[in-house]
């Protein structure tokens, strides 16, 4: 039987029109494109203003941080149950990375566990939406209001979400999207910042831009002649070209029926394992819409690792929904220490990520329900 995959992208003949009409024109990159993908995503994120495209989730967070002017001195405050970017992103600015516990439930950051840990250095919250389902915004920005802190939704799961009817990328200061091929829609490679204040944003757009400027009200030298441009601050070339904008653009057409999709896929797997003994299935929490990511279903009683190595036998492909971040060497050498967040520990070790994607047959889906009730008898 054929592999089947964790999680692929789904392109359509229009993506496909869509990114040969840009490579038979005039931009590749720096074009029409990219401004029309940037308002387009400001759209669906609640704001008035365009989003910044960038070239990955990474680079996302990396010009987020940048913006939030977090720099050596700084706290960052984190959950540990993420890839690996939402923490390194702020370490590689010069940042001290402080990891907070999760909430049992959704696996999202726990607000009162980010509360213990606030000091007068925390720079900024960062929350994560784990499998797509949104954070607790309302109770993360009050600890981030009584601290000074900015925050963060790291929202690689979760473009086309929304929380007691707002929509993911209204909810914090600064949220971050990534669009690899495996998530909510795809440009190839790709990611956006959006802000609610507007010089937050301006500076997250001249991060990503090398740090150049060319606004006349942003010059110290004003009469040189109209090629002058400076650089007043240091930053990356992290633009998005318009031919993967293109696709962007393209892929948020069909963002609707993606979450639609994935929805039926979640609710599919829910009704085909809720009487397994043994596992936990996902929980959604009143006012939460999530698009859901991934299927973190959790094992209880050591018994993930069977499970997961029979169905990658039988070729399905599974994953595990993270590593704990503090585990890493990296974390680790600097004094990082196992036990300091059981709960996202205990659900690290329960946790496996079944497959999920807008293409996924009903077939596919009973495939994995079947695999799973055959490995515990049920």
């Amino acid at each position: 039987m054929s592999m089947l995959p964790y999680g692929r992208q789904s392109i359509s003949d229009d993506d496909v029109k869509a990114v040969a009409e840009v490579l038979r024109g005039d931009w590749l990159t720096t074009g029409p494109a990219v401004d029309r993908f940037e308002k387009e995503l400001g759209a669906v994120a609640g704001q008035s203003n365009p989003a910044v495209a960038v070239t990955s989730g990474t680079a996302a967070l990396h010009v987020a941080y940048a913006a939030a002017g977090v720099g050596p001195g700084d706290e960052v405050i984190t959950s540990p149950l993420t890839f690996l970017a939402t923490a390194t992103s702020a370490a590689i600015h010069g940042a001290t990375v402080v990891f907070a516990d999760v909430c049992e439930d959704t696996g999202n950051l726990d607000p009162a566990a980010v509360e213990a840990l606030v000091t007068d250095r925390t720079k900024v919250i960062s929350g994560v939406d784990f499998a797509g389902h949104p954070m607790d915004a309302p109770g993360l920005r009050a600890v981030a209001d009584q601290a000074g802190a900015l925050l963060l939704e790291d929202a690689a799961h979760s473009i086309g979400g929304s929380l007691d009817g707002r929509p993911v990328g209204s909810l914090a200061d600064l949220t971050t999207f990534s669009f690899f091929p495996t998530k909510n829609l795809t440009t190839a490679e790709g990611g956006a910042v959006v802000a609610l204040d507007p010089d937050i944003a301006r500076k997250a757009r001249t991060f990503k831009g090398i740090g150049m400027v060319r606004d006349p009200d942003r010059l110290r030298t004003t009469d040189e002649g109209p090629w002058w441009y400076e650089m007043p601050d240091l930053g990356l070339n992290y633009r998005l070209p318009d031919v993967l904008c293109a696709l962007g653009s393209s892929q948020l057409t069909r963002l609707s029926q993606f979450k639609a999709r994935r929805a039926q896929i979640t609710q599919r797997y829910h009704e085909g394992l809720a009487d397994v003994p043994g596992l936990r299935l996902p929980t959604q929490r009143v006012g939460a819409d999530p698009v859901w990511h991934f299927y973190p279903l959790r094992v209880l009683d050591g018994r993930r690792r069977g499970l997961f190595e029979r169905l990658r036998a039988e070729g399905i492909g599974v994953q595990v929904n993270y590593i704990p971040v503090h585990w890493q060497p990296w974390f680790a050498d600097r004094g990082y220490q196992r036990g300091s967040c059981p709960v996202a520990e205990t659900y690290y070790e329960q946790e496996i990520s079944l497959p999920m994607f807008p293409d996924l047959l009903d077939a596919d889906v009973d495939r994995v329900i079947d695999g799973i009730r055959r490995h515990f008898g049920a």
